[in-house]
């Protein structure tokens, strides 16, 4: 049973997923032709006013350290980070609560919206390259899953990504 078990059925369950879901079993890394970026599953912690920003993390986007920070809502810590967090106004409420695991790679389309202005600002943009920007963070959203299941997302990486190609730094 030990080997049945412990042995053969991983086996069997890597090489199917190796066959049917190559991307997803390693990881759904994002590189950029030669350098592993990132992955589509992980978030990361974009800074920096030209990017926009995922949700806030409570093990700073560390993969090896994944969970909550186990505050409650009655926590004067939780309550005292929140009031601080708030008080960037280019920060949603969504931007400042960290998802249970503290990596979760998606915001809201409504999150992502918010910050539309501060990135075009940090980007010298224009205002028809603002109009841009906007269509991209559209084109970003994905649905829900067979339209039923899960809420519209954005996957922050990705679109800072696609941000990137659209408006090169200098």
């Amino acid at each position: 049973m030990i080997v049945l078990t412990g042995v053969l059925y991983p086996i069997l369950v890597t090489l199917i997923a190796q066959v049917a879901f190559p991307h997803q079993a390693n990881g759904s890394i994002v590189s950029d032709g030669q350098n592993a970026i990132g992955s589509k599953l992980l978030a990361q912690g974009f800074t920096k006013d030209i990017y926009f920003w995922p949700r806030a993390s409570a093990v700073n986007y560390d993969a090896l350290a994944s969970g909550g920070s186990n505050l409650g809502p009655t926590s004067a810590v939780l309550k005292s980070r929140n009031e601080d967090c708030l008080k960037n106004k280019d920060k949603t409420v969504e931007l400042c609560l960290a998802s249970g695991s503290g990596l979760d790679p998606d915001i809201s389309p409504l999150a992502a919206s918010g910050q539309i202005e501060r990135v075009a600002n940090a980007r010298h943009l224009v205002a028809a390259q603002k109009e841009d920007l906007s269509k991209q963070v559209q084109k970003s959203i994905t649905q829900r899953q067979w339209g039923v299941f899960g809420e519209e997302r954005v996957n922050v990486l990705l679109l800072n990504r696609a941000v990137d190609a659209l408006f090169p730094r200098k």
